[in-house]
């Protein structure tokens, strides 16, 4: 028997997106009504299991256990807990593929083997997996499952990873962690390995965090063709999180892409002024691009894709109603002269 969550249990979901992040949870509110708790729930699911996996000792056994969840949300009997419910009723109704918040989990174990990324491929491959994953996820509660809209999704989710990273620098180093590509230390002439132990934001380092961010926003830019295939009432919401997210990036430059000694931050009133600016570009259509995803993403995004049901053109439907006017017209003829 399905568990059938309570609105309280949302309402758990919402707070923690509030508590975790303030960006995601102002642009949750520009969601149409009918949105914004699976988009609560969805977040909240993937909030507690990052947090479960980061606060373990033995990371891979809460990895382990979190792939038990999933598992038991999937089969309609999640485990005892408001999120689980609230995101076990959202995979039902929106029928999510396992397949997308599997991808994510594999990402946590990444994180907890210590992974190592020696190309920007391989650090792509991450953005995909715990953020592009999201990205994905998003697009199919709001009904955008044609290959190119789930394609530019995990252009923004990855697109926001590596602001992320370029942000998380000097944090990640402190932890131990590297997902800047290493070839580039190569590149640059510095041991990896010697820089962890002592990170320090040097010119070499520099030019590597606006490296990454030069790509994030090539992945910024493809998305806005995405959004185009977004109902309508969605729209804000993604192109906020692309401008905040983005506004980061501008932040890390303006402090001299220095990620190891400070941490970027977009003020409120700038928030307010870049909320302001999602309200307007949403309202903007496109007609999307033949751009395929990234090849670390089709994987994703081959899991996700169904066609949407045909719609017929306004004309065919113009013409119908003609003809069902005429054959009626015609019937009323045939009684009259009967």
């Amino acid at each position: 028997m399905t568990t059938i969550p309570s609105a309280a249990d949302f309402e758990i979901c919402r707070q923690l997106l509030r508590a975790g992040s303030k960006s995601f949870y102002a642009a949750s509110l520009l969601l149409p009504s009918e949105l914004r708790a699976p988009v609560w729930a969805l977040y909240a699911f993937c909030r507690v299991a990052d947090d479960a996996v980061d606060g373990e000792r033995d990371g891979l056994a809460a990895v382990t256990q979190l792939r038990r969840r999933l598992v038991a949300a999937y089969e309609g009997a999640p485990f005892d807990t408001a999120v689980d419910r609230a995101f076990s009723a959202t995979i039902a109704r929106h029928q999510l593929p396992f397949a997308l918040p599997a991808a994510l989990i594999e990402g946590f174990e990444w994180d907890v083997e210590g992974r190592i990324y020696e190309t920007l491929s391989d650090t792509r491959a991450y953005g995909v997996r715990v953020a592009g994953t999201v990205g994905v996820m998003m697009s199919v509660l709001m009904g955008a499952t044609e290959q190119e809209a789930l394609a530019r999704a995990c252009d923004l989710g990855v697109a926001m990873q590596l602001t992320n990273i370029a942000r998380d620098v000097g944090e990640d180093a402190r932890l131990g962690r590297l997902y800047l590509p290493r070839e580039w230390f190569a590149e640059e002439g510095i041991d990896p390995d010697a820089w962890l132990l002592s990170p320090v934001a040097s010119p070499a380092l520099v030019r590597m965090v606006k490296r990454l961010l030069d790509e994030a926003e090539i992945l910024y830019r493809r998305a806005e063709q995405g959004i185009a295939f977004l109902p309508l009432g969605a729209r804000p919401a993604i192109w906020s999180a692309r401008y905040i997210y983005a506004e980061i990036g501008r932040e890390i430059a303006q402090a001299g892409f220095d990620s190891v000694t400070r941490r970027a931050i977009v003020s409120h009133p700038r928030k307010a002024i870049l909320l302001g600016k999602a309200m307007g570009a949403a309202a903007v259509t496109g007609t999307g691009d033949d751009v395929p995803s990234l090849a670390e993403a089709a994987f994703l995004v081959h899991a996700a894709a169904r066609p949407r049901a045909p719609v017929r053109p306004r004309i065919e439907a113009v013409i119908d109603i003609f003809e069902k006017l005429e054959r009626r017209d015609r019937e009323m003829r045939d009684a009259a002269r009967r």
